[in-house]
């Protein structure tokens, strides 16, 4: 037996219809391809690798974790982190290729391949094996012992049951099923360590699979990262301290769909800015007669990254918009400081460029035009 969703109710129902109209102008603004579509999509995975590391411990600055995504070095995260991030990046790449795959089928042993991609760096997580013992879930503050997760003998058996229910594809509607599968495999609890990760991975995967925009702009990792205390109450509160999969899992369908609509909001937020911060910087550079390209540069510096000669040049080779070389990259960076559109910072390997005082105000003028959002609870009484 796994948890199961509840009987949805008029509340509910009405949530997933705010989602999907949020979803749908997603679509809407997306369907186009733009230049600037690349730059947020590429921040927003960076996002989902960095929410969903945060919340195991392994803290990153954004623009370290968009470095990481385009298979870069981190400029301050340290080796710990940096493996964490490639994995979870690995493991998240790969979910994004199966959208598409026609023969496509869940199984144990895709489970176990995308936490070997996870947890491989260290032997001692076991990566891509069940747990060989008893589990325990642990405060970090005290000690104290919140959660036990079900006997190891009867893990392959309850993962089963779980591949059985996805490959029936009766996880109806997706936003539902998704984290319903994130609540059993998080509370099956079937690794070492990385169930979390997975948990979260998984959820993905079913998005992607059902067709429920980009999981690059529905995920709710970054959601989690920034709530991580209220995710882990839910699931104590659901789970109650051992693997009990009679109790009620509305509470925790309810903080998923929050999540979800919470995330869709800031993404639509974000794409409508995006766009207008890109087409602003794209007249101040035509205007100074700067080379195309040097968009992505401007682009980052002005929401708030740290932009080096590596991530930018990975960047262009990425979108295949040119093979740029280190000498020219240098000299698009070092233009762009004659200017005054960056401002250099650090030396060496250190060397990076943040946004000029223009584009600091452009950026800032954006954010100031901001409406205010509705992020009310709509299941508080």
């Amino acid at each position: 037996m796994l948890f199961s969703p509840p009987a949805l109710d008029g509340r509910e129902r009405d949530v997933l219809g705010q989602i999907d109209e949020l979803k749908d102008k997603l679509r809407w603004q997306l369907h186009e391809p733009r230049r600037w579509h690349g730059s947020i999509r590429r921040l927003s995975f960076a996002r989902a690798i960095q929410g969903s590391n945060s919340i195991e411990g392994f803290d990153a600055a954004l623009d370290d974790a968009a470095a990481v995504a385009l298979g870069e070095v981190p400029l301050d995260a340290n080796e710990e982190t940096r493996v964490a991030l490639e994995g979870y990046r690995d493991a998240m790449t790969y979910v994004l290729q199966l959208s598409d795959d026609d023969g496509f089928t869940y199984s144990s042993q895709l489970l176990k391949s995308l936490h070997f991609m996870m947890t491989g760096y260290s032997l001692h997580n076991r990566p891509g094996l069940w747990r060989a013992g008893s589990v325990y879930v642990r405060k970090e503050d005290t000690g104290e012992i919140v959660y036990e997760g079900p006997d190891v003998d009867d893990v392959p058996g309850l993962i089963e049951q779980l591949i059985d229910d996805l490959n029936d594809g009766e996880f109806k509607p997706p936003l539902v099923g998704a984290g319903m599968a994130h609540l059993n495999l998080a509370m099956i609890h079937p690794f070492r360590d990385g169930n979390g990760r997975m948990a979260r991975c998984l959820q993905s995967l079913i998005l992607a699979r059902s067709g429920v925009l980009s999981p690059v702009f529905m995920s709710i990792e970054e959601y989690l990262g920034r709530n991580t205390s209220a995710y882990y109450d839910l699931l104590s509160q659901v789970g109650r301290g051992t693997w009990q999969p009679e109790n009620d899992s509305r509470p925790w369908v309810r903080f998923t769909l929050v999540a979800h609509l919470r995330q869709a909001r800031t993404m639509l937020r974000r794409v409508r800015e995006s766009e207008r911060l890109w087409l602003e910087l794209e007249q101040t550079a035509t205007g100074k007669g700067l080379s195309p390209r040097t968009m992505n540069a401007l682009f980052d510096a002005a929401v708030g990254l740290r932009v080096r000669n590596a991530t930018y040049r990975a960047q262009l080779n990425e979108a295949d918009a040119e093979e740029v070389t280190e000498q020219t990259a240098s000299r698009d960076l070092r233009r762009l400081v004659e200017l005054g559109l960056l401002v250099p910072r650090g030396t060496k390997r250190g060397r990076h460029y943040l946004a000029g005082n223009e584009v600091e105000q452009i950026r800032r003028a954006i954010v100031a035009a901001r409406a205010d959002r509705e992020d009310a609870d709509p299941f508080s009484d």
